[in-house]
């Protein structure tokens, strides 16, 4: 069975030493002190560690039953539910007036990444319920709010999304769901939804589903489209749970990965639905359940590289193949341990410095989240804007890879299930295809996010990291991990401009460019922060840090990232000044 054991002293460098959370000028963050951000570090580590990750390998061969209506989750996952719930780590940082702790958003993020590393199956059950009550808590009436928050920040309800349909996925305005209006203002919903995570299962005693539906007679296409909380139990004046609502499960999809999740096709005949927000304005509610999603799934691309990346690790340390070519390295034994080969640490490398770059751009993505969103930030606004589809596509892609590449350190067990790597890789993949193709993210990156308020965004972006590089200059340790990040910069911005100077009399030059422009945005956006991360690991040593080790290798870690992950920058501006010539050149009945 896969070991796991949470990376807490990370986490915690990540928060305090990087992000130095309690200095900064954001409602609540006072709070957030070493001890503190420890402590809770600590606990979701014991849950991650001790009840999670047990059960991954049960959820995946197990996966979930449908039997007479009712699916059956894995065994253990209904027990570590309630554990999830008894210590509150599904109310992290939910409003208090509903029950919730009121914690920032970052720290709700930090303590989900062991739970997702553990077992990211189980975890999506609280976590598609947390985007849930975000939509809701924001677009929702106060009488919707009293009725389902409470019961779904404790998860003793939990929630879903329901967007996709047999026939429709990314292109929702093509959607059949119809809502007919009723004369008590409820509505009747009627239609199928496809690939539906959580859509029902045996851990709650409710499950609230929000559903995007087109009321007849409103206009055509995506403006068109409406939100509805469609309940699968009633719930009564009182609060308590009435009749069966008009919705069942089609089937359980046969999944690549995540079998501990039960995905759902969701059948609806005439269920009782409620309005959220205004009439044919349900993307804008919808959209605020997805963009939480997009940061969620990034976290899942590095978090389960994470995991993977321990096995990994622990297996070149002790499988032994073969001399090392400088000398033996272990003169007792019958060959050296993998680890000692170059091909085995650069395989290594690529992995820690992916995902500990990825970790500390998601938990600031998390943190401008919470500087928008508790300061009434706009600038932080439009940057996490900005870089939501870089977080979700470059690092579910990359994580992808990371997980391959850990399943190839094993050689040919890496293949067989007994190991247990192949479940990170299929686990992995559905992170670059869930809310939001990584093909649709990257035209939203390119098509709407860089002109976005006039571009301002992305130019203080720019701006950031000039600033950024500047702030070392005369420090000559920095040197070597600053200058490549220069030139990284010069070259994003060039592909930018090549977009702007080509893209109008020809929009497939800019499109045909826009995977490209993603990863070459995601490696700047990860340089920026293995550049913080290597002053802070400097400013530590040189205040007296007790564990040398952990910081100096910080640094080696992050001169490894600048030497030989940034450069992929010049192959990806390459390929964008080619244009659209070489993708769109031949003709659609010659493939």
């Amino acid at each position: 069975m896969p070991i796991f054991n949470a990376p807490t002293k990370d986490i915690q460098f990540v928060l305090q030493d990087l992000l130095k959370v309690s200095e900064q000028d954001i409602p609540g963050f006072s709070d957030l002190d070493r001890d503190f951000t420890a402590a809770v570090l600590e606990e979701a580590g014991k849950v991650a560690n001790n009840v999670l990750a047990p059960l991954n390998t049960v959820g995946d061969q197990e996966g979930c039953v449908l039997e007479n209506g009712v699916v059956r989750t894995p065994k253990g996952f209904k027990e570590a539910f309630e554990v999830m719930k008894e210590g509150g780590w599904t109310a992290m940082d939910c409003d208090p007036e509903f029950g919730g702790q009121g914690l920032p958003y970052v720290m709700h993020t930090a303590a989900q990444e062991p739970f997702v590393s553990a077992n990211m199956a189980f975890n999506m059950y609280q976590g598609l319920t947390h985007g849930a009550y975000s939509a809701i808590y924001f677009h929702g009436s106060d009488d919707q709010k009293a009725t389902y928050l409470p019961k779904m920040v404790t998860c003793e309800w939990t929630g879903t999304m329901n967007l996709t349909e047999p026939h429709c996925g990314t292109d929702l305005g093509l959607m059949r769901t119809k809502a007919e209006p009723q004369a008590d203002g409820s509505y009747k919903v009627t239609g199928q939804k496809i690939f539906i995570s959580a859509g029902e299962h045996d851990m709650a005693e409710n499950i609230i589903h929000l559903v995007l539906a087109k009321i007849p007679g409103g206009p055509e296409g995506i403006k068109g489209v409406s939100l509805f909380i469609v309940p699968k139990f009633l719930v009564n004046a009182d609060g308590s749970l009435g009749a069966r609502n008009g919705v069942t499960v089609g089937k359980i999809e046969e999944k690549m990965g995540i079998h501990g999740n039960s995905t759902c096709v969701m059948n609806y005949d005439g269920a009782t639905g409620f309005l959220i927000g205004e009439a044919h304005k349900g993307m804008r509610a919808m959209f605020t359940m997805m963009n939480e999603a997009r940061l969620g799934v990034g976290l899942q691309g590095y978090a389960q590289a994470e995991a993977a990346y321990q096995n990994a690790v622990a297996y070149a340390k002790d499988r032994l193949q073969g001399r090392d070519v400088t000398g033996t390295k272990n003169p007792d034994g019958p060959a050296d341990p993998l680890i000692v080969h170059p091909d085995i640490r650069r395989n290594l490398m690529d992995q820690r410095s992916f995902v500990e770059g990825a970790r500390a751009l998601t938990m600031w993505g998390a943190m401008l989240i919470d500087r928008a969103h508790k300061a009434n930030d706009d600038a932080a606004d439009g940057l996490i804007s900005l870089l939501t589809p870089v977080i979700k596509g470059f690092q579910t892609d990359k994580g992808f890879d990371m997980c391959v590449a850990a399943q190839q350190v094993y050689g040919g067990h890496g293949y067989i299930e007994e190991w247990g790597m192949s479940q990170f890789a299929r686990d992995a993949r559905i992170a670059m295809i869930y809310e939001g193709a990584n093909g649709v993210q990257a035209l939203d990156l390119v098509g709407r996010k860089l002109a976005q308020d006039g571009g301002k965004h992305v130019m203080a972006f720019f701006e950031m990291i000039k600033s950024e590089c500047k702030s070392h200059d005369g420090d000559d340790r920095m040197k070597g991990i600053v200058d490549p990040l220069k030139t990284a910069s010069k070259q994003l911005q060039a592909a930018g401009m090549y977009f702007m100077q080509n893209g109008m009399k020809n929009p497939n030059n800019a499109l045909a460019g826009s995977y490209d422009f993603m990863h070459m945005m995601g490696h700047v956006c990860l340089g920026l922060m293995w550049v913080r991360m290597a002053k802070a690991s400097y400013d530590a040593l040189d205040n007296g840090a007790s564990d040398k080790d952990f910081y100096e290798t910080k640094i080696t870690t992050a001169r490894y990232y600048m030497a030989r992950q940034l450069p992929a920058c010049s192959m990806h501006l390459a390929r964008i000044e080619t244009g659209a010539e070489p993708v769109m050149t031949l003709e659609a009945a010659n493939f």
